[in-house]
């Protein structure tokens, strides 16, 4: 199947690097869509969104995080990440620890039932994942992975390594 075909209303490319991938873009879009609409639907039942659900997933991976590395990974103002915050460790899903070195830190960490919540719905996108990866083959991960980095802006990709533990 070839996915990238030429749109009869842009110029014609002057290069392979300037056609424009419309297929690809839209799978992006139909792909994430349903990636994130399994999760959707369960936080709807708690009153949260995409937001509540980024910010438990990073908290659930990295327990101990502080509110600057939150802010950081997600790329949100602190005025959104308050909002979304506060309603989690309102409904105790989250909760917020005073540094022991510098009192000002607020460190966060997922309670027993944000853990629970966070593991139910990443394993919802696992199996959507998972299931992904073996009608493609083998080989299919690592050349996921490369491509999903690819897409990274290449200024946010060491730190994104970083996050992920490599090298």
């Amino acid at each position: 199947m070839t996915l990238v075909r030429p749109d009869p209303e842009i110029a014609p490319p002057r290069s392979s690097t300037d056609a424009v991938p419309h297929d690809l873009i839209e799978l992006l879009f139909f792909a994430y869509r349903d990636f994130v609409g399994d999760p959707d639907r369960i936080l709807a039942d708690y009153g949260f969104g995409r937001a509540h659900h980024r910010v438990l997933h990073f908290v659930q991976r990295r327990p101990g995080l502080t509110i600057a590395e939150l802010l950081d990974i997600l790329q949100i103002t602190k005025q959104s990440l308050n909002r979304v915050l506060k309603e989690l460790v309102e409904k105790g899903y989250i909760e917020q620890r005073t540094g022991r070195l510098d009192k000002r830190q607020r460190h966060l960490h997922t309670t027993a039932a944000g853990q629970d919540l966070a593991l139910r719905l990443v394993r919802l996108q696992a199996e959507r994942i998972n299931r992904a990866l073996e009608s493609v083959g083998p080989e299919a991960a690592a050349t996921a992975a490369q491509y999903l980095c690819a897409l990274i802006d290449p200024s946010e990709r060491p730190k994104v390594e970083r996050l992920l533990g490599k090298p």
